[in-house]
């Protein structure tokens, strides 16, 4: 299986510009004989939309300006993020895999960071899910940024039995490292060896590059195969088009050696924390 990570800075609210780029770089992908193509988050839009968001905002299943995406996708799988419009004029921070020219999943972000230089809950509404979906190379779940720090999110992909774990970024840079980079990416990067290796999955990354408002984002996006070892990692601020080959026998190889996923058991988990919630009303 032979992925891309597409590490490019999207045109602030300019909806059919961001389409063309998509397309360039899915016809480069096709052109490489790439399997799966991954962009960033709201890839489509840019990250810093404020009161542009209701503008940009379309539904993937009825919009007919994702045709061309939507038809591309009978030969490469491909991941975008966009401004979902939902009904009763809400709007998700929503990641979409297409592939076979059908829409397979649709994910809403979960975890909407409204804090400092974060504004999303104002504008976007709340995902109420994590779950996994059917590809051709396997059982895949689908997270944005703030998502995979949640542990917790990575597990229910877990108790899915996910084999890949996709994770669409917009993740400014922040913090000096005593290493080249971001303090920042050190973290994401620290999660995806983690998540990996607990979850025998494959993790991949993509993260975003460029300014908007006043932010930089950081790039570093990665892939981290399911003995928690990194395959990839793009550069810090420059854009990049990433590809990486996976071998998914990995996936059977360490299942046999590390038993968590044979181990785990949902059931307990969800009657503990059902247990917790009765605790916490009262």
């Amino acid at each position: 299986m032979k992925c891309a990570l597409v590490q490019f800075a999207p045109h602030l609210g300019l909806l059919e510009k961001n389409l063309e780029l998509h397309y360039e770089f899915i016809e480069r992908a096709l052109q490489e004989g790439i399997d799966l193509i991954i962009f960033p988050e709201l890839s489509l839009t840019g990250y810093t939309l404020k009161d542009l968001t209701s503008e940009v905002a379309l539904n993937p299943r009825k919009n007919n300006r994702l045709d061309r995406i939507k038809n591309l996708s009978q030969k490469i799988d491909i991941v975008v993020g966009l401004v979902e419009e939902g009904s009763r004029g809400l709007f998700y921070n929503s990641a979409v895999y297409y592939s076979g020219g059908e829409i397979l999943a649709i994910h809403r972000k979960v975890f909407l960071p409204t804090f400092g230089l974060f504004e999303e809950g104002k504008f976007f509404a709340t995902g109420r899910c994590f779950k996994t979906f059917r590809t051709r190379f396997g059982p895949a779940g689908l997270l944005i940024c703030r998502d995979f720090l949640h542990y917790g999110a990575s597990y229910c992909l877990l108790a899915g039995k996910a084999d890949l774990i996709l994770v669409l970024s917009a993740a400014p840079g922040r913090g000096m490292s005593a290493q080249a980079g971001f303090a920042s990416s050190k973290m994401w990067e620290l999660m995806g060896e983690t998540i990996s290796r607990f979850s025998t999955a494959f993790v991949l990354y993509c993260n975003r590059v460029g300014f908007e408002d006043g932010v930089v984002f950081a790039g570093g996006s990665f892939i981290y195969d399911p003995w928690g070892e990194r395959l990839l990692r793009g550069p810090d601020l420059e854009p990049a088009f990433l590809v990486q080959e996976i071998d998914l026998e990995n996936l059977n190889r360490a299942r046999k050696t590390w038993s968590f996923l044979r181990d785990d058991r949902p059931e307990i988990i969800l009657n503990s924390l059902q247990n917790l919630m009765t605790k916490n009303e009262d």
